[in-house]
């Protein structure tokens, strides 16, 4: 870093634009609109940042133990090439046309409209909390532990794959293409709607009406609630291994869906063609 600013506070508009190779550590109160902006290679350390969009059009930045209170709205747009550790932050809006985003250890106590179109998005233990909307149009996404009670989450992706997750939400997945979940548990109504390429590995499924009007949908070993009902309307090139029961079927395009149980399968005059979805009981694990 060629240079050091320490244990100061600024206010106003703009009043660190433009920092090149600049380390900021403890800097306590970044009040006022756009605090860091237009900036390359910058660290934050222990920052305090208030103010409305305080990191915008900065590359090559690593920012660690900093907080981003709830009027820090907005905060980071329009960046590249950034690792973001261990912070805090209670704003609505973040992360934004970006590109090689790195978190670890990040929590988001307003998620609200975040995460919207980052290519190249790499997480690791992170929290999402409210809000609607995150991850929207975001493209090549690689997540490993995320716990997340946001509503409509992951919409319009492309190139995701997502491990050990914990997501209560509504409308998941929806317009996606090229997703994978691992060990995760998803928990909400319409999962997956619209989507293509989506294959999900031991997961646990809750939610009425899961996996409908899509193609390419593989499924591993997961498990289904009792609520999963109307499960796969309307799907094409289905490939469900399912443990357990599941307790409705509704009118599966084409594919092959076996389970342990099938509760019922609705099959009328208003299934897709071909209409040839094979679907049957056999013990989870067995092959044939």
């Amino acid at each position: 870093m060629e240079r050091i600013i320490r244990n100061e506070s600024f206010r106003g508009e703009r009043p660190l634009f433009g920092l090149r190779g600049t380390r900021l550590e403890n800097v306590r109160r970044l009040e006022g609109e756009s605090g860091v902006k237009c900036c390359f290679g910058l660290e934050a350390d222990g920052c305090e940042f208030i103010g409305k969009y305080p990191l915008w059009h900065v590359d090559g930045s690593v920012i660690t133990g900093c907080r981003f209170r709830s009027t820090a709205r907005s905060a980071v747009w329009y960046s590249r090439d950034m690792v973001m550790r261990d912070t805090i932050i209670d704003a609505p809006k973040l992360f934004r046309e970006m590109e090689n985003l790195r978190l670890t250890n990040v929590v988001i106590n307003d998620a609200d409209e975040t995460f919207w179109n980052i290519k190249g998005l790499t997480a690791e233990d992170i929290e999402l909390h409210g809000g609607r909307y995150p991850f929207m149009y975001c493209t090549d996404v690689r997540i490993e532990g995320l716990t997340s009670d946001s509503l409509y989450i992951f919409q319009y992706c492309r190139d995701v794959e997502i491990h050990n997750a914990r997501i209560k939400t509504k409308d998941a997945l929806w317009e996606c293409d090229n997703v994978t979940v691992y060990d995760s548990e998803l928990d909400g109504e319409y999962l997956g709607w619209h989507s293509r390429n989506v294959r999900l590995v031991r997961c646990r499924i809750s939610g009425e009406q899961p996996l409908c009007y899509m193609n390419g949908v593989t499924i591993e070993d997961c498990t289904f609630d009792a609520a999963c009902d109307r499960a796969f309307e309307d799907s094409f090139n289905i490939d469900a291994r399912i443990c357990g029961s599941i307790t409705n079927i509704k009118n599966p395009a084409s594919g092959r869906i076996v389970a342990d149980r099938i509760g019922s399968a609705t099959i009328d005059g208003n299934i897709l063609p071909p209409a040839s979805c094979e679907i049957g009981e056999r013990k989870c694990g067995v092959t044939t």
